[in-house]
């Protein structure tokens, strides 16, 4: 059977995004993404639990969260979990697991627009 690595997140941008052209011309774009789940506990009070994701942009949706994503932008977010490792500079192996954006959608309301 195969896999399927799938992830969608709605929420908030906890920075504005990292941004840099790399070499051959291809931009890559990375910033935090804050979800948040809100629900009651078996009192009735409210609780929260934020999750921080570091999502990863390339090419396209790259230069358009350079554009116009800022700290806070709320965003709909589609890609996949990707882990990568590397060793410290006390070399220690340490792994980091990004969502590699494949599909971005803002959901900031347009300034100005009438409600």
């Amino acid at each position: 059977m195969r896999g399927l690595n799938r992830v969608t997140l709605i929420g908030n941008l906890g920075n504005v995004p990292e941004f840099q052209v790399l070499e051959g011309g291809i931009s890559v774009a990375k910033f935090s993404l804050a979800t948040t789940e809100i629900f009651k506990d078996k009192n009735g009070q409210n609780h929260s639990d934020t999750e921080w994701h570091t999502v990863v942009l390339w090419r396209s949706l790259a230069d358009l969260a350079h554009q116009y994503l800022k700290k806070g932008s709320l965003v709909y977010i589609e890609g996949k979990i990707k882990t990568r490792n590397y060793d410290n500079k006390d070399g220690s192996k340490r792994y980091v697991s990004e969502i590699i954006a494949e599909q971005l959608i803002m959901l900031d309301k347009k300034t100005g627009e009438l409600l």
